[in-house]
């Protein structure tokens, strides 16, 4: 929905704007049928609070649901419950640094309970009571709310996110707030903060479902039409320029958190309106970063790996900086050989970059993976169109449609080579930084020091050009002579087919019209738990290294590498009375995900290393 943008937003969604600046996006969508999600996004959060209201932009939302002029306290949740829907699943909010979007999804879209959603929101835009008695009652929640929150991962997230930009608003402002605020502040703050920023020019609604949208603008216009912004607008809280960092080492100690190593780099947050040429550059280093994803990966899925997992992505974090991190999560004693790995793995693309080979096989995989969407964008269910409007107005993004996405990202991709990608590395990995930090339960002796030694001894080893990986071809298929059906029918109340072959096999068989060129794969075999031994525990939290661990012929990464172009999916399960593989892909790929889990059956291969890296990820 941004401004000045050469890119097309998706012709299915009716944009507009009210006249005191409201803005509005409305979606007819039928998956499920007569269901309707309605998105009513402030774009104000923690970062607009004063010193003194720090927690009240999450506590106002809290409010929202507890009376208002029209409806009275407590009456709001029995009106929707009412209607069908259940508070937390179908009726929410949340609040962010930049945002509070408040949710109803309606299970029954008729006229009369899409009104009542709207008037609810309209409610919430502007007629809040916020009494005082309810303000008060609804403190313990807030502090509850902030005790379950406060992990030792989010103690580490926000401990991470406010060393990555030093300096910046939103260091000091996380929505949970101050919890002394929370437990003392006056109701007039909040009255204060909802008048101030809960203005029409920040508001966008969100309507997409089994509707009429020339109805629905009709409704929107007549009820929101007459909100007025009260107070002058304050001013736009400054973000705070980037603290300008070399290479800096810091250590994070969160007793019962996990272990792991990051670095990053942080350079400017780039503000200018979401174009094809922005959307470019960004697409050009992300497939940069994919490939040294892929090559972490398969370093994580061998035996003795020096971490158990590792990511890769770049990020715009909060409108405050654009992040470029590399991270991996070890054993408690490996820290050192995971941050060296890393560290290596960065500079050795970065001084020999991408092969041509490793780039096509970034871009086929993403192309398939848009392709997917695009066809199956009919299908779309109408809470994720919902969510993904809000979050496009959120990231200040043009709303592409699916089949629009894949048509750039063919135009951009067109020619590509690696030297183009090579030099878009150079710049993520410049700026601020290298940004190294260890998060641990205990420190090392030593503190931050040890961790800027490990590193910079790791700085001082040479890296050499990778070793070119030999393509590999997939060897299954064929299994042998076709089976012989034996016996079979249709069962047509049910739509199915079912068939039983001469080895004893069973096949049912189910067209539906629920995702377009969508198949479902299931296999049911064995017994599952109930063959299972009763004397002693099973370990079937181990069942992930099933698929993890590939197949005689080849590893699971090579797997992957094999069938890029495909889009087909292995998952393993235990179940209570068979063990289970589940598949998903496409009408055109169904013979290969039926390869692919045939092979999984008849040439089974059980590598100790995947099963040491479901139980480190338990572990840890």
């Amino acid at each position: 929905m941004s401004h000045k943008s050469d890119l097309q937003a998706d012709p299915d969604v009716h944009f507009g704007t009210l006249a005191n600046g409201m803005r509005f996006a409305i979606m007819r969508n039928v998956t499920p049928p007569g269901q309707v999600s309605v998105r009513f996004r402030i774009s104000s959060g923690s970062l607009q609070e004063n010193d003194d209201q720090q927690g009240l932009a999450h506590f106002l939302e809290h409010m929202a649901f507890k009376g208002s002029t029209n409806v009275a306290e407590g009456e709001m949740i029995r009106i929707l419950q009412r209607k069908g829907l259940a508070f937390g699943r179908d009726i929410n909010g949340h609040t962010y640094y930049d945002e509070t979007v408040y949710f109803l999804n309606l299970p029954q879209g008729d006229a009369d309970t899409i009104s009542t959603g709207l008037m609810l929101m309209r409610e919430t835009a502007s007629e809040l009571t916020l009494d005082a008695g309810a303000f008060d009652r609804e403190r313990g929640v807030i502090l509850s709310e902030e005790r379950l929150r406060d992990t030792p991962q989010y103690r580490a997230a926000l401990e991470i996110m406010n060393s990555l930009l030093a300096g910046k608003r939103a260091t000091m402002r996380a929505p949970i707030g101050k919890a002394d605020i929370i437990s003392n502040a006056p109701v007039a703050l909040v009255r204060d903060y909802y008048r101030a920023n809960y203005r029409p020019d920040r508001a966008t609604l969100i309507v997409v479902g089994d509707i009429d949208p020339a109805a629905m603008e009709t409704e929107i216009r007549q009820r929101f039409g007459d909100w007025k912004a009260v107070d002058p607008a304050p001013t736009k809280p400054d973000l705070v320029t980037l603290v300008t960092k070399g290479k800096s080492a810091d250590l994070i100690v969160v007793p019962g958190g996990m272990t792991s190593v990051q670095v990053a780099w942080t350079r400017l947050y780039d503000a200018a309106p979401d174009t094809f040429a922005k959307r470019r550059i960004k697409l050009i280093e992300d497939l940069g970063l994919m490939v040294l994803q892929r090559r972490l990966s398969t370093i994580a899925s061998k035996a003795d790996a020096p971490f158990i997992s590792a990511g890769i992505g770049s990020q715009d974090l909060l409108d405050s900086a654009h992040v470029v991190l590399i991270a991996a999560n070890s054993e408690p004693d490996k820290w050192q050989a995971a941050l060296t790995t890393i560290d290596q793995e960065q500079r050795r693309i970065q001084e020999f970059g991408v092969g041509q080979a490793e780039l096509d096989r970034e871009i086929l995989g993403y192309r398939s993976f848009l392709q997917a969407a695009a066809a199956g964008a009919a299908t779309r269910t109408t809470t994720g169109i919902a969510s993904a409007l809000a979050g496009s107005v959120d990231d200040n993004q043009v709303f592409t449609s699916p089949a629009e996405d894949l048509s750039l990202f063919e135009t951009m991709t067109n020619g590509v080579r690696a030297v183009e990608v090579n030099q878009a590395l150079q710049r993520a990995f410049s700026g601020n930084g290298p940004q190294v930090v260890l998060q641990t339960a205990q420190s090392p002796e030593g503190g931050a020091d040890a961790v800027r030694q490990v590193y910079d001894a790791s700085n001082a080893v040479a890296v050499s050009a990778p070793s070119g990986a030999a393509d590999v071809a997939w060897p299954y298929t064929h299994f042998g002579e076709p089976g012989a059906v034996v016996e079979g029918g249709t069962v047509e109340d049910l739509g199915l087919t079912m068939v039983r072959f001469s080895n004893g096999v069973r096949l049912t068989v189910k067209p539906t019209k629920l995702r377009a060129n969508e198949v479902l794969v299931r296999e049911d075999i064995g017994r599952g738990r109930l063959g299972l031994p009763k004397d002693r525990s099973a370990p079937i939290w181990a069942s992930r290294a099933v698929a993890w661990s590939g197949v005689k012929a080849m590893d699971y990464q090579d797997i992957q590498k094999a069938l890029t172009a495909t889009i087909v999916s292995i998952d393993f399960s235990v179940g209570d009375s068979s063990f289970r593989f589940n598949g998903r892909t496409r009408t055109e790929y169904l013979a290969t995900q039926l390869q692919l889990m045939a092979a999984y059956t008849s040439d089974p291969a059980y590598r100790p290393e995947a099963f040491k890296r479901v139980q480190q990820v338990y572990l840890s």
